[in-house]
């Protein structure tokens, strides 16, 4: 069985040569804080085992992964990726015996989502530059391609979205990762300083409170579950996300659910914030 350490340095190896589409030493240095030989040893012992799954180059000086490759230690969904290098995930459980808990995570299935997507939007927004993308959204057949500058990547709490600016549209989107098509052709540097992203500038406050429909009784269950103040929770949010927040507290601002205890809580405050919403 392999040694927890070194499953973890051989899970930053695939993570990293999978989704970036180069590894070098520094990625265990920096992360592990091993010394340059310590990480060299570490991508040898990985290539002994999981043999034609990495090739050196010496143009890029680095590891590829080959055409081949063979996923052991990484789960190959996008958000394991995204959660590490947004330092949401270190990858360093404890593993003393009767240190954990006895727990069960319930796994959504994974979008799919492209390496060769992934790498080349990471790349353009690390150096800030346009790519060319097929992008097939779900309110419109329109899959004519659309030249896009990354800006950030966004945990929205059930998925990651990229939010770039879109040429076409003139404005700022979000695209869901599993939409993109075929692979981002790069378009070059920018054209012109990007204009202020208001609705990711702009911050808001939404009121939240139980739905009024329910009885005192369970009204307070909810106050009580929130910690509530005067029956509302006050969330500060960027406008941008305001939307996907309450859909992922189920909170419907288009129609109440005819049963009150399916509904829950309401947005106190709608027409303060309708502008924002989707």
């Amino acid at each position: 069985m392999i040694k927890p350490e070194l499953h973890r340095r051989y899970w930053l190896i695939e993570l990293v040569s999978h989704w970036e589409g180069r590894l070098t030493t520094g990625h265990l240095r920096q992360f592990f804080g091993l010394s340059r030989q310590q990480a060299s040893k570490a991508i040898n012992q990985y290539q002994q085992e999981h043999t034609g799954n990495l090739e050196y180059c010496a143009s890029r000086k680095g590891y590829l992964p080959a055409q081949g490759f063979q996923p052991f230690h990484i789960s190959g969904d996008v958000a394991e990726y995204l959660n590490w290098m947004t330092g949401q995930s270190a990858h360093a459980m404890p593993t003393e015996p009767g240190y954990g808990l006895a727990h069960h995570i319930l796994r959504l299935p994974a979008r799919q989502v492209s390496a060769q997507v992934v790498r080349r939007l990471v790349n353009a927004l690390r150096h800030h530059e346009r790519l060319e993308v097929d992008y097939g959204a779900v309110s419109s057949a329109d899959r004519q391609g659309r030249i896009i500058v990354p800006v950030r990547f966004v945990n929205t709490g059930s998925r990651w979205h990229l939010r770039a600016w879109c040429e076409k549209a003139q404005n700022y989107r979000d695209f869901v990762l599993s939409r993109f098509h075929g692979t981002p052709e790069p378009e070059g540097t920018l054209l012109a300083p990007l204009p202020p992203d208001t609705g990711w500038n702009t911050h808001i406050t939404l009121n939240i409170s139980p739905d009024p429909r329910l009885s005192p009784e369970q009204q307070q269950a909810l106050i009580h579950d929130y910690a509530m103040e005067n029956g509302q929770l006050k969330i500060n949010t960027r406008a941008a996300l305001a939307g996907y927040l309450l859909k992922e507290m189920q909170i419907n601002t288009k129609m109440l659910d005819g049963n009150p205890a399916a509904q829950q809580l309401i947005l106190a405050n709608y027409d303060e914030v309708k502008e924002w919403l989707f």
